[in-house]
């Protein structure tokens, strides 16, 4: 894929709620069922950003847009469609490569909302469960059962999505080396096209940072990693970038994971400084990348 590193960005647009806040984050995310009356308001300001990019970067082809949060399918079906309406009539999206929207919750999940988000041609899409350790996700915050998680892979494939990724986390609060392996192998028997494995952060402003919990070890959680590494490995995944993070259980890292040919680009162009990404919203960073000066 060749993207325009000299003229080209990319957009990412952040949507700064979530059905509840998992216990281990600390993004700028809100529960939604506490913030639904302002979220107009929200996507006034938004909308007003988007406006004054598109006017700034004239002239210049954008090659990658990336819905992250939060978790933006908690705006419901008509948020969803005008917001990506709002883009279509205000963006130039001739050239985007690829166009991703975080889906990762499952309570946050309707066919009516796929169902936009394949009406605007949107290419992939991310349904992250972090675990399929039912005692784990509620110990997380989660208000869904792994079954859930099956259902909304399900839906998106039945309605049509051909790029997924999914996320898990090693070392996750009550989970164990067991459990962990038993996600994984869940996660590969769906087959998804990526496959995030990453390794949990203790961080600031996180309800774990401030009440703690019972957390595997760090050598239990390198065998996580150890394990994961041989299987995706050995079922044809490809691992095409990683990054560390402050306070990683056992010091150790994230890593994306596809099936040949699959690599989402707007990863890569953010982890290669490829190019500048605009953030758009609440909490998200914009990154200037000067080719010139490097």
């Amino acid at each position: 894929k060749d993207i325009d590193s000299r003229n080209g960005y990319s957009l990412y647009v952040g949507i700064p709620f979530c059905p509840t806040t998992c216990l281990y984050c600390s993004f700028t995310s809100y529960p939604i069922g506490a913030w639904e009356k302002k979220v107009h308001l929200y996507l006034e300001a938004l909308f007003k950003e988007l406006d004054y990019v598109a006017e700034k970067m004239k002239g210049r082809t954008l090659d990658t847009v990336y819905f992250g949060g939060g978790t933006p399918t908690s705006l419901k079906a008509e948020e969803l469609d005008a917001l990506l309406t709002k883009i279509e009539n205000t963006f130039d999206l001739s050239k985007v490569q690829e166009f991703t929207v975080e889906a990762g919750r499952p309570d946050s999940i309707t066919e009516d909302k796929f169902k936009v988000l394949r009406a605007h041609n949107i290419s992939r899409i991310s349904i992250n469960p972090q675990t399929l350790e039912d005692p784990v996700l509620q110990a997380i915050g989660r208000r869904h059962s792994a079954q859930d998680i099956l259902d909304a892979y399900a839906l998106a494939r039945e309605v049509g999505f051909d790029s997924i990724n999914m996320d898990l986390i090693a070392g996750l609060p009550r989970d164990s080396f067991e459990g962990f392996c038993r996600s994984l192998n869940g996660v590969l028997a769906l087959e998804p096209e990526n496959i995030t494995v990453h390794t949990l952060a203790l961080k600031k402003g996180s309800r774990l940072m401030e009440q703690g919990g019972a957390l595997p070890s760090g050598e239990e959680t390198a065998r996580m990693l150890d394990y994961s590494l041989e299987r995706l490995s050995g079922k044809g995944y490809l691992p095409y970038y990683l990054y560390r993070q402050k306070y990683m259980s056992g010091s150790l890292e994230n890593v994306g994971w596809c099936l040949s040919g699959q690599e989402s680009v707007y990863n890569i162009v953010m982890m290669e400084e490829l190019q500048t990404i605009l953030s758009l919203g609440a909490g998200g960073v914009s990154k200037r990348v000067l080719r010139e000066t490097g």
